[in-house]
């Protein structure tokens, strides 16, 4: 009978083990984040800016309280929103250089 509390806290310490920290998305979720705001996406595509940005801010709210599945998937959705959003941004400023 003492065995199965040991087995128990064995149990849940080997789920803590088992979550890897999401470095790689949430470098990559910067790095889209920072290249949208350089590309100017929040003055010519801002809900597509203002989406990403909110996934961005609860994958960091998300990661320092250790939900790493959940900071994971928000920062997967902040890349997807903050690659889109850069890519309406340049083309916008593509298609307003040019002449009529």
């Amino acid at each position: 009978m003492r065995l199965l509390p040991f087995i128990f806290v064995l149990f849940l310490g080997a789920c803590g083990l088992a979550t890897t920290r999401p470095k790689i998305e949430m470098s990559l979720s910067q790095a889209a984040f920072i290249a949208a705001k350089e590309a100017e996406a929040d003055r010519l595509s801002p809900t597509l800016y203002r989406k990403a940005e909110e996934f961005y801010l609860k994958a960091k709210s998300a990661y320092k309280r250790k939900y790493f599945n959940k900071a994971q998937q928000y920062a997967i959705l902040s890349k997807q929103y903050a690659e889109k959003a850069e890519y309406e941004a340049v083309r916008k400023k593509a298609l307003e250089g040019t002449p009529p």
